[in-house]
């Protein structure tokens, strides 16, 4: 909201029944008078990004750069997510290590959202909608074949698709289990499965977030990751919104918090 400011554009000065002119003091007091109106008029109303803190402010930023489009492909720069459970399918070879972690990222991202969105595992492929494969990268180019010349160069991948409503409807990814080591497969787990939200950009910004366009092998979250998750996944960000209606919605957001 911006802020109003109270302009005199003309003024009439009253005269009193002898037909003179108001003393100079009356004068100064009607023109205090406006400018004390003009100010309480105006007091405490100020645009809403003055009422967020410095970190609230990077947040919106990161989201606008993390969660509208993708990075392959020339779809829109728009907000898209599952606007129904994300039913998980598990293929390849999946280690103890492997499925604790992803219980544990599935519980963390379930305690993040708030829309009704959840996440779980299957043990029935046509219940799924999204299939995770633990494997090579060629062996995951035999079952999907799109991803053949992406393989050699990501040791994890993963492929969305929606709806003209721009809502999620199905998925896959996979994990190198070869070429990374235990701990990167962690990594990568975290990342393309979180990335499958909608929230789909890398960027250089923030050297500790799965975000990071850089290669690192952490395996938690970020705070700004947290916050990225459960504000994509909050009853009041819609799909299909661009840059600016983003901004709108996640201020309101969070100055309601």
């Amino acid at each position: 909201m911006n802020e109003k400011i109270s302009q005199v554009n003309s003024m009439v000065i009253r005269k009193d029944e002898t037909g003179t002119s108001m003393s100079n003091n009356t004068l100064l007091t009607f023109l205090l008078g406006i400018i004390f109106l003009s100010c309480s008029k105006n007091d405490g109303v100020l645009p809403p990004e003055s009422a967020l803190s410095a970190y609230e402010l990077e947040v919106i930023d990161y989201f606008k750069e993390i969660a509208l489009g993708f990075e392959f492909g020339n779809a829109s720069h728009i907000t898209r997510k599952w606007n129904s459970d994300l039913r998980i399918y598990i293929g390849g070879v999946a280690t103890t290590a492997l499925l604790d972690e992803l219980e544990d990222i599935l519980m963390e991202i379930n305690e993040l959202t708030s829309d009704g969105f959840r996440m779980n595992i299957v043990n029935d492929s046509l219940e799924s909608n999204y299939y995770i494969f633990f494997g090579t990268g060629s062996d995951y180019a035999n079952i999907y074949p799109s991803q053949t010349n992406l393989i050699n160069s990501n040791w994890g991948l993963f492929s969305v698709f929606w709806n003209g409503q721009n809502n999620f409807t199905s998925g896959h990814m996979y994990v190198d289990i070869v070429r990374a080591n235990p701990t990167e497969q962690k990594h990568l787990l975290r990342e393309e499965l979180t990335q499958s939200l909608g929230l789909a950009q890398d960027s250089p910004l923030y050297a500790e977030s799965i975000f990071q366009s850089a290669w690192t092998s952490t395996t938690e979250y970020a705070s700004i990751d947290r916050d990225l998750i459960r504000l994509l996944y909050h009853p009041d960000m819609k799909v299909g919104l661009d840059e600016s209606q983003v901004d709108s919605v996640l201020t309101a957001i969070l100055m309601n918090e």
